[in-house]
């Protein structure tokens, strides 16, 4: 029989090492046999039984089938070791009402309360220590109002320090703090705005200054879109080319009065070859900036005078006079190789540039706002070349002297008053133009000195224009000399 007892000792070996050994050596008699000293004193093996098996213990110790979840009972609280799980039942044999809760929540599958409980449980100490501001900005709670509570309690220090953290947060929480903290901030700059406002309301009647220039919006010649700029850009232009008025003290043999004889000369050419308004005032601005720069002797003054009036017709002119016309005017005093030479030499003492922003077109600026009158221009005309022929005006820029003319004939003819719109538009106000407006009042009470130029505007072409002007002037003098005698003092 030696094979049977191989495989007895095999299966003996194999179940020692089996999992379920502990309970095939333990039998139902063996177990009614068994006392409870002796269960006491193997405790490692009931241990095993009380973990692995589904037999329960009751207290004489007996073994009972226990019944079981089909999950299995997980809770921490019906967990027990050895003889101990014996020791927590009941007297009555039941469990305690831990263990109630825990099979109670086992048929939903959820412990949510007893979960709920440990967690506000442990995080209850950690949100005392721990800074609200860091767990609500994560969390998903939703709950606004208590948020801004208790941000607005933690960050009252910290206002002036953290306020673009506060500005970073919610909707919510914004509008807790705008009371706090932007109404300070915003009102005064709402009041600092109203101020700046309400000194500008005293100019606000400027604003209400009509736009003649929309007039000529369809007329492409007119370029109402640039007029302003182009304007501003002549003022700007004009104080580069105004001559030095003490240009006379250099000179050794001319006097100022030399000065008008010339000048007197031209416009009787400019009236023989019908030439345009613009040629005069550039060819005498051509004249006295030379005169600037240049020492001139007596014989050739009349060949500058010449000369300058042959470049402003090539200039201004759509078809000047030939220089064989200049050369005829002047008596052939000069031939035309001396004037094409002299021109040469004009243009490079005045490095070529002839942007002299002509007087006439700011009296054409202004006579828009007088809606064009013919009366008030042809006086305007009139006064503006009394500037060319009296050297006081050199000091003063062309725009200035196109002011004076159109204030000084709308005051003859009683044209009214020197309104917002046309001081708006002439760049000058009453006061800025009482200096030049004294010098031709000055100029018109005085005895005729140049009458080739009162000859001219005392015809009926030109209004009699000379004639209505000193007439006023008299008139004027005789009524408030002293007041105009201390004011040309006073300026000069």
């Amino acid at each position: 029989m030696p094979p049977a007892a191989r495989s007895t000792r095999q299966r003996a070996i194999t179940n020692e090492n089996d999992e379920n050994a502990g309970t095939t050596r333990l039998t139902r008699a063996k177990s009614a046999a068994l006392g409870s000293n002796d269960i006491a004193a193997d405790p490692v093996k009931k241990t095993l039984l009380t973990k692995k098996s589904t037999i329960g213990v009751t207290a004489n110790g007996t073994l009972l089938a226990r019944k079981r979840n089909a999950l299995g009972d997980v809770s921490n609280v019906t967990k027990a070791d050895g003889v101990n799980a014996g020791a927590k039942l009941g007297k009555d044999g039941k469990k305690p009402v831990a263990t109630k809760v825990s099979q109670a929540a086992h048929p939903t599958k959820v412990q949510k309360p007893s979960r709920a409980n440990t967690t506000r449980s442990v995080l209850a100490p950690k949100e005392k220590n721990v800074s609200s501001d860091l767990k609500r900005p994560a969390s998903g709670s939703g709950i606004a109002g208590h948020a801004t509570k208790r941000r607005i309690t933690n960050t009252k220090p910290a206002k002036e320090e953290d306020l673009e953290e506060s500005e970073n947060v919610a909707p919510a929480p914004a509008k807790a703090n705008i009371p706090a903290t932007k109404p300070v901030s915003v009102k005064p700059e709402r009041v600092a705005s109203v101020d700046v406002v309400d000194p500008v309301e005293e100019p606000v009647e400027h604003k209400i200054i009509p736009n003649l220039d929309e007039e000529d919006a369809d007329d492409p010649l007119m370029v109402s879109e640039y007029v302003v700029e182009i304007f501003e850009y002549l003022r700007e232009v004009e104080i580069s080319t105004m001559a030095n008025p003490d240009y006379m003290e250099n000179q050794n043999e001319l006097e100022w009065k030399m000065r008008g004889i010339l000048v007197d000369w031209l416009l009787e050419v400019h009236t023989r070859f019908r030439l345009l308004p613009e040629t005069l005032f550039l060819a005498v601005n051509i004249i006295d900036r030379f005169l600037s720069s240049k020492v001139v002797q007596l014989d050739r003054l009349q060949l500058v005078g010449v000369t300058a009036m042959f470049i402003a017709s090539k200039y201004e002119e759509v078809l000047s006079p030939h220089v064989q016309n200049f050369r005829h005017v002047a008596d052939d005093g000069f031939t035309e190789e001396e004037i094409l030479s002299a021109e040469r030499f004009v243009l490079a003492a005045l490095n070529y540039n002839l942007s002299y922003p002509n007087p006439m077109n700011f009296l054409r600026r202004i006579s828009k706002a007088d809606n064009y009158d013919i009366q008030t221009r042809t006086l305007g005309k009139y006064l503006l070349e009394i500037s060319c022929l009296d050297h006081r005006f050199i000091a003063h820029p062309p725009s200035q002297v196109a002011a004076a003319a159109m204030y000084l004939s709308r005051l003859v003819l009683d044209r009214g008053a020197w309104d917002d719109t046309i001081a708006h538009y002439a760049g000058y106000t009453e006061e800025e133009i009482q200096p030049v407006l004294n010098l031709m009042i000055d100029y018109l009470s005085s005895p005729v000195m140049h009458e080739a130029f009162f000859k001219k505007y005392a015809s009926k072409k030109f209004l009699k224009a000379s004639i209505v002007l000193r007439k006023w002037a008299k008139e004027y003098v005789a009524n408030y000399g002293n007041v105009l005698q201390e004011s040309l003092n006073s300026s000069e």
